[in-house]
């Protein structure tokens, strides 16, 4: 068993294709910054960033908000993928095993996983 308090906070990435799907991205971008005060909206990636599989943005937010946000984005996401996942500091983890996924998952590239964080797959 693994204790809560690992858990530092909270990341949602909002996956959207450029060239479709942009505008329901940015819609709801802006309704979950008019919505949430307390969360840090980050950078347009239109092009696969890190783990993730597909162009995307990334929304933190801390423990406290995690019941009120993520029900609010599964009836709010508008056909957009979303990826939640907790910070523990165990990427790999955080983005594999311990993922809740709102609508269709996205692949998550597990070359660039390893290349950043070598250490979490000494023992593949």
């Amino acid at each position: 068993m693994e204790a809560i308090s690992k858990i530092k906070n909270y990341h949602a990435h909002i996956y959207y294709d450029p060239a479709t799907s942009r505008d329901r991205a940015a819609k709801l971008r802006e309704e979950i910054a008019a919505t949430f005060e307390h969360v840090v909206v980050g950078k347009w990636h239109d092009e696969p960033v890190g783990p993730h599989g597909g162009a995307m943005y990334q929304v933190a937010f801390e423990i406290p908000l995690f019941p009120e946000i993520v029900p609010w984005l599964s009836l709010n996401r508008n056909g957009l993928s979303v990826l939640v996942h907790p910070r523990t500091g165990q990427s790999r983890a955080d983005h594999i095993d311990r993922a809740i996924w709102l609508g269709e998952p996205v692949g998550i590239n597990m070359g660039n996983m390893r290349k950043r964080h070598p250490e979490e797959f000494a023992d593949d």
